[in-house]
């Protein structure tokens, strides 16, 4: 399947769980989709691009292994997206690959998710933290600063800091996960 008939079928993706799943499934069973599937994800202002986010993010919620070649470009691309239906599932990507990493059951991505990818992911969060995103992205992110934050020393403090600061005037998902990460934090 080339690119433009990868874009075609993604024509065919709407939000249920049925169809993201089928086009996942159908990217895991030939990994050579993935990089068409990662460029058209990157086309980061093309409405289809959207929908190669949601199938990607059901890749990886079923098999992580298959973005391991791609982290480079993925950690690379991630800062671009912009369009609200396609960050929430680049965000979710994020935490997928941070949750794994810091995971107590071994897992192939400890052994290849490194310190250049760890940090692109850390501005991809933060920008999602302090730019106008929707919940889901910011609750994401938390998460993975969370993550993070126990290595990488000066994550925390600021953290903390955009936490309290937008506490006020953020969503009542927002405060809720925002407590849970200062609780976290700061016991």
């Amino acid at each position: 399947m080339t690119t433009a008939e990868l874009y075609n079928e993604l024509n065919y993706v709407n939000h249920s769980r049925e169809k993201r799943l089928y086009y996942a499934n159908l990217v895991i069973s030939k990994p050579e989709l993935v990089p068409k599937l990662l460029e058209i994800l990157f086309r980061v202002d093309d409405k289809i691009s959207c929908r190669a986010a949601w199938v990607f993010e059901f890749m990886c919620g079923e098999q992580l292994e298959a973005i391991i070649p791609h982290l480079d470009t993925f950690t690379e691309q991630i800062h671009k997206v912009h369009l609200d239906s396609a960050v929430r599932p680049v965000a979710k990507v994020c935490e997928y690959l941070v949750t794994a990493y810091y995971s107590k059951t071994e897992h192939p991505i400890k052994e290849v998710l490194t310190q250049m990818h760890k940090e692109r992911i850390v501005e991809a969060c933060f920008d999602w933290m302090i730019n106008d995103e929707k919940i889901a992205p910011k609750a994401y992110s938390m998460n993975v600063l969370y993550l993070l934050g126990n290595e990488i020393d000066w994550i925390h403090p600021e953290l903390v800091m955009i936490l309290e600061r937008d506490y006020q005037m953020q969503s009542s998902g927002f405060k809720a996960r925002a407590r849970h990460i200062l609780k976290k934090i700061k016991p």
